[in-house]
């Protein structure tokens, strides 16, 4: 079918606009999850051959496969790390402007399917991506380094959309080359979605919703096909999700909520992510979201309830409009669909607004189709002024909040500011202080936190560590922090804290009674019943061997590590360890543990090590030379 020109070219514009409102928010720096994620890059010297291509590409730990080619694509812009976010974020930004491209066409192949008119489909394809492409809801994805796994899957899941569309509509002309491209579309897009993130496996349930939402009067997929390819996946997705079903008291040690109550917690969660896409605004919650308000009960918040009605409300809307308004049907149920995976019963964290990237890909179609509607009521010329209105607004929202992202630092006093709940974002706020030089207000500021929220065991290590690092604490410091740590809850943040303090700790310009005065701090952590964690416990031997060892305590070092070897269980961990006991000349023990982690080597198989197998063993005898020829010169290992 032949485009029209004028919606074509107003395309170009949306995305050329698209360009112009993001580029402020290209200069930010990186933020929270980033360096997680990006400094494998740099691990082993930079992915600069084939095995440590292989190393970092497959070695991914974010989810459960390991998202090797959004991993893949950071090298488009780095292969290193320390890096710069500037160089990251343009790549993002053209896949933003890429998922719009695809999102209109898959827009505009949908159309045709509900037999609309070949140009008010075009038009309304342009619009609809517009708003998508515009809403200011998007930034945090787009300018969010990491989140290009978000953006990966949701390129692949449209995608596979279009392809599906258009195999379907060669259905009644080519029932082999359609079923090709239906096939390869869904296979392929799921495939390509996966790897790059999990939430790619909707595609089949999504195609479901598209299918169930489509009018009567078009021919469709064969019930076999559709039984294998959409309704088989998804089932099994279900089935996947009902695993996680745990209405127990404390299903997640991890988390500060139980799985009713994120359910209830999502619940308002969702209606709030709706109002931002329907009433969007410069600036939302942000990334710190460990001080989301979680819901207790029904009515604890009150706000729970009327939320739990409104889903279900919602929900039955979308099926009841499915003969009555379809398009209405397909944006509510595609919105649902879309959250099922983060939004339900995994216990992830309650709220991202990446989330939204996939699940709104539909939700401003009824808008588009509206004012085409309302161009029958009224003078054409003032419905274009309408939608030309919205998408104004939408683009100076995203221009204005692209400027707050200019600056990572001051977007994150702002979210902090925002959060006065959230331990992440006192401690933001506590950090910025310390780096300005103003290490009194940014201890008050932790304490001051503390008072409010005495069951934080993350802003107890925090205080610590900000004490530690500028050389303050002094030993009623350490003893504090023990004695909050021996009864507070678990707190994930607090795990990677302690370690930080471990290593300021043991720096060479601390003092000398800070690692035997953490040792306490370590034991009481080690000893607290909520830290009965395999990840917590295996960390307590290894931070008491390394306290042990800037004491001169090399058997015991040695023996702190000796407990943790079997515990960690891993190469990595094992030669780390050895290198850290033979620094301190604690030879014999350096080659017994490397001893250990030769043999921890040969129990694994290929597909469980982070690296080749002959690289290892290339490591390994070069240490082991390495420790034989310093304790020749130094002296017999002891």
């Amino acid at each position: 079918m032949r485009l029209n020109w004028k919606p074509a070219a107003f395309l170009l514009g949306v995305l050329g606009l698209a360009l112009l409102v993001y580029w402020p928010g290209l200069q930010g720096g990186f933020l929270f999850d980033d360096d997680f994620n990006l400094k494998e890059l740099g691990a082993y010297g930079g992915v600069v051959d084939l095995e440590t291509l292989k190393t970092f590409v497959f070695g991914g730990n974010s989810g459960p496969s390991g998202r090797p080619l959004s991993l893949l694509s950071f090298l488009l812009d780095d292969n290193t790390w320390p890096s710069e976010a500037a160089w990251f974020k343009p790549t993002n930004l053209l896949l933003h402007l890429l998922c719009g491209l695809l999102l209109c066409w898959a827009t505009l192949l949908l159309l045709r399917q509900y037999r609309f008119d070949e140009r008010q489909a075009q038009w309304l394809a342009v619009f609809a991506s517009a708003c998508w492409l515009l809403h200011p809801l998007m930034v945090s994805t787009t300018l969010y380094v990491v989140q290009r796994m978000a953006q990966l899957s949701t390129l692949f899941v449209l995608a596979g959309i279009a392809g599906y569309l258009h195999g379907r509509g060669l259905l009644a002309l080519n029932k082999r080359a359609a079923y090709l491209w239906m096939t390869l579309s869904v296979g392929a897009g799921t495939v390509l979605a996966v790897y790059s993130k999990e939430n790619g496996v909707l595609l089949p349930l999504l195609l479901l919703v598209i299918e169930f939402c489509i009018p009567a009067g078009t021919e469709r997929p064969a019930r076999a096909w559709r039984l294998f390819f959409l309704a088989l996946p998804s089932l099994a997705l279900l089935a996947y999700l009902a695993r996680f079903i745990d209405f127990s008291e404390h299903p997640w040690p991890g988390r500060s909520f139980n799985q009713i109550e994120r359910l209830w917690s999502e619940a308002r969660i969702l209606i709030e992510y709706l109002r931002l896409l329907l009433v969007p605004q410069i600036e939302g919650r942000g990334l710190i979201q460990d001080g989301y308000h979680i819901s207790r009960g029904w009515l604890e918040p009150w706000t729970t309830l009327p939320s739990v009605i409104g889903i279900v409300a919602l929900f039955i809307l979308g099926l009841w409009s499915r003969r009555r308004a379809p398009l209405v049907s397909l944006a509510i149920l595609f919105f649902f669909a879309g959250h099922l995976l983060e939004s339900s019963v995994i216990g992830l964290e309650l709220y991202f607004e990446h989330r939204n990237y996939l699940a709104a890909a539909f939700l401003f179609l009824p808008l588009a189709w509206g004012l085409a509607l309302l161009r029958e009521k009224i003078a054409p010329a003032l419905v274009t002024l309408i939608g030309a209105c919205c998408l104004v607004i939408l683009a100076f929202l995203t221009w204005q909040r692209a400027q707050l992202w200019d600056n990572s630092a001051k977007l994150e006093l702002y979210w902090a500011a925002e959060n006065p709940d959230s331990p992440r974002a006192q401690n933001i706020i506590a950090s910025y202080y310390l780096l300005t030089g103003r290490t009194e207000e940014g201890v008050a500021q932790l304490e001051a936190a503390i008072e409010r929220m005495p069951g934080s065991a993350f802003l107890n290590l925090a205080l610590l560590l900000h004490k530690v690092h500028t050389h303050k604490a002094v030993a009623r410091d350490f003893a504090a922090a023990g004695e909050r740590l021996r009864v507070q809850a678990l707190d994930v943040q607090a795990i990677t804290t302690i370690r930080q303090v471990v290593e300021q700790a043991v720096a060479p310009k601390a003092p000398d009674f800070y690692p035997d005065a953490m040792l306490g701090v370590v034991d009481a952590m080690a000893k607290n019943v909520n830290y009965q964690l395999h990840d917590a416990q295996r960390l307590m031997p290894y931070l008491k061997g390394k306290l042990y060892l800037a004491k001169l305590d090399l058997a015991q070092g040695c023996e702190q590590f000796e407990k943790a070897m079997p515990l960690y269980a891993d190469v990595g961990a094992g030669l780390m360890m050895t290198v850290e006991m033979a620094s301190y000349r604690g030879y014999a023990c350096a080659l017994m543990l490397l001893d250990e982690t030769e043999q921890i080597l040969q129990s694994k198989p290929d597909k469980a090590l982070n690296r080749s197998r002959s690289v290892y063993e290339r490591e390994i005898k070069g240490l082991r030379e390495a420790i034989e020829r310093d304790a020749a010169i130094f002296g017999q290992p002891k």
